[in-house]
Parts: C-alpha cells; structure tokens; sequence
C-alpha cells in the first residue's frame, strides 16, 4: 500500500543558501517527505526592487511577481525569513539544527563559520547533524575561495570543452546541470550518510553520529566524465567536441529529415546495427564482417552516417521513427517543451502535475523521480511566500510570539 508521508517522513532538513544547488537537493529530500525548513533572508527597507528572499523567487518568467520556477524549486518547503548576519537570528539557526537531521547549505566555504555555524559548532550540539555543503571547489584545496557557480564548474569538470561543434565556440547545456549534477550527488551523500548514523547508534551516540557531506561542483561533472581521463593518462588523447555524435561509439547521431526536422538514431548494438541497416536498404554494410562490432564500425563513421542520413533525408521525422520503432532499433525525435507537454508517455508516468497557482491559476510542474513502488514522492505543500512559517517553525524550538515580534521589530526576523 502506498505511503503518502513518503520514506523521508520524520527527516527534518534545516535548508541555508539559495538558488539552484542546495536548494535542489533539499526539495529533492522534500518530495519523498522530508520537513524541509528553507532559510531566506527577510526584505530589507528600501528594496523593494528585489523583495528579499531566494533570488530564484525573481528568476526567469514570473507570475504575479513571483518566478514558475520557483514553483517547482521550494514545493514541499516552509520559508523562515531570517537575517544571518544578526547574532540572534544565528542563534535560531542553533537551535534549530541542534532538533534536525540535515543540514544543506550552498555558501562559499568560511561564510557558516564566520556566522558561527561551522560544523565544529552545530554537531559539537547535535553529533547526529548530517550537514551537505556544496561549493565551487569545496571546503578544502587551493581554490576553496574561489567562488564558484555551476557554469565555471561545468567548464573546469571537461563538459563545456567536449560541448558543440569542432572548431567553434564551446557551448553550454541550456540548464544549469553544473548545480544539478552537485545537488544530486549530494542527495546520494545524505542517504550514505544517513544509513552509517543508523549502524553507529549506541551508548554514546544514541542517534548515531553524523557527519560532513562536501561536494564540489566542478567535482559533480567530472564524476560523469565517463573515460575522458584514464584514456589521456594511457593514450595521451585529448577528446574534443564533435556535434552530435559520440566519439567513439558508432553509429549514433543526430540526423536531418525531409521535413527539415532530425531523429536522433542509436544503431550502435552489434545486433540493433544490422536491423538498422536492412531497415533503410543497406545490407551490404549490415553483413560486412568488418562492421561487425563498435571497433570495426567506428573506424568508417563516416561511411556509415552518409549511408543513414540519406535515407532519413527522403522521409519525415514521424516516418523515419515509425520505421525503426518496428525494426527495434532506438530513436526519438528531438522534443521542445511544447512536445513534452503534448506526450501521453510523460502523461502515463504522472510526469506532467496539474496544479493551481494561488489564484486559480492553472500550472502544469514536472512530476517525481525516482518512482518508488511503495513510498512515492508526493507534493503535500505549494511553494511557500517569503516568511511564510517564520512564527510557526520558530515556536516550534521555544521562542515565543513576544520574542519573535520584538525580533521583528529590529529585523532579525521578516
């Protein structure tokens, strides 16, 4: 039977930092039933440009003053407006972590110890706080200083150099998968790290111990660099960028259409590249003994992609996909976002929410990943305003109404 709660339930997640990295993991966490408490700064007189808070509130298109995407970054999340640079808004930030069992921040490495929330701080208070801090090159070597954001890490981890066409300019992927690669592993620590706190509970550690999760941002891409560097350090090869095809592994490509669209084909399975080629009429290279396996076939890639691109430049994209859906050989169309909402697969697999806006707005946000069987995620909060839980969560770790409107009064809290 499902659990609604979702297998995070009970985790409580204090959240610090803003925009993408930190953020993403932690509503990562939220989806599957974390208690995840966001951190923002409150509005500060005279800016009321910006209106304080994460500046993702103000990234790309809004809503009523308020970006779509945040809808989706802060679901499941309760905002607390809090100025850190206050001793007694830090002071809360203690007490809080001293009840939780994460900790996610997205700081340039000393900025939690200059506001005395190292880790030596909070976990001397709570030796069960797991804290995931994410940075550019993180909390140690020579260029922990360095700030850091996902686009310089994507460069310096090897994505951007293999990104593009050969002998143009390097370019990047139209999201921020720099902060997306770092929050996810990070998400990955936090369950490590987790699973190790319920093997050491004992008599001195009656909650387990915790520990530091510290992930790099240009360390997250690297991670996915596949064989970039073991084939340098062996062969001296330096790959660059080529297109849309895959060094190496052949055929894959994208490949032009008669109605001027493209199909991305995946041929390059011994027995899926023989079916491709019957399919568009080229035995000849699908029984050639020497294009047999990937080596044999990456050595005339470019005979190959020839003798595709000329079928496919006869058909249209639909036609070319119908044909090689029956032969089983992988292939897609290249989808725009128009062609995500329109798809019944996304459909089918709940990755197209419909939701209201807080005015009756409607919205469609993207589902959960993974699919768990048992325990899926499930979205129990909309997006919270600036503040929104400040007296509620505060409450929650003793400080009473009187605190907290004379803390308002001198903008601890918003």
């Amino acid at each position: 039977m499902n659990s609604p709660a979702g297998p995070l339930a009970g985790l409580k997640v204090i959240e610090l930092g803003q925009l993408i990295a930190g953020p993403f993991a932690a509503r990562t966490l939220a989806d599957f039933g974390a208690d995840v408490i966001k951190i923002e700064p409150p509005a500060m007189p005279g800016d009321a440009q910006r209106g304080g808070g994460d500046p993702l509130r103000k990234w790309r298109l809004l809503k009523d003053g308020t970006s779509l995407w945040w809808q989706v970054q802060s679901r499941n999340k309760r905002s607390v407006a809090l100025d850190l640079r206050q001793p007694e808004a830090q002071d809360i930030v203690r007490k809080l972590a001293a009840q939780a069992d994460v900790l996610v921040e997205n700081f340039r490495p000393g900025a939690m110890e200059g506001w005395g929330l190292g880790p030596e701080v909070l976990q001397s208070a709570n030796p069960a706080l797991i804290m995931l801090r994410i940075s550019g090159y993180g909390q140690t070597g020579p260029y922990r200083d360095r700030p850091g954001f996902g686009v310089v890490a994507e460069a310096m981890g090897g994505l951007r150099h293999l990104t593009g066409e050969p002998g143009r300019v390097p370019v990047r992927v139209g999201v921020s998968i720099g902060d997306t690669l770092a929050s996810l592993h990070g998400v990955i620590g936090i369950l490590m790290a987790l699973q190790h706190r319920h093997k050491t509970v004992g008599p001195d550690a009656p909650k387990g111990l915790g520990q530091v999760v510290d992930v790099a941002l240009y360390e997250a891409v690297f991670n996915c660099m596949e064989s970039l560097l073991p084939e340098y350090s062996v062969f001296g090869a330096v790959r660059g960028p080529s297109g849309s095809a895959l060094p190496g592994i052949a055929p894959t490509n994208a490949y032009r259409c008669a109605d001027g669209g493209y199909a991305i084909i995946a041929g390059n399975g011994d027995s899926i590249f023989k079916r491709l080629m019957h399919t568009i009429g080229r035995d000849d290279l699908g029984q050639d003994p020497a294009l047999g396996d990937n080596a044999g076939r990456v050595l005339r890639v470019q005979e190959i992609d020839q003798a595709i691109g000329d079928w496919t430049q006869q058909l249209t994209v639909g036609n070319v996909l119908a044909a090689l859906d029956r032969a089983g050989v992988p292939a897609g169309k290249i989808y725009t976002v128009a062609d995500i909402a329109a798809d019944p697969h996304y459909a089918a697999r709940g990755m197209l929410m419909q939701l209201a806006l807080s005015d009756g707005t409607p919205v469609t946000v993207p589902g959960f990943v993974p699919k768990l069987s048992l325990t899926p995620g499930s979205q129990r909060r909309s997006a919270p305003t600036l503040g929104q839980d400040t007296e509620a969560v505060l409450r929650e770790v003793g400080v009473t109404s009187e605190q907290i409107e004379a803390l308002r009064k001198r903008g601890v809290v918003g």
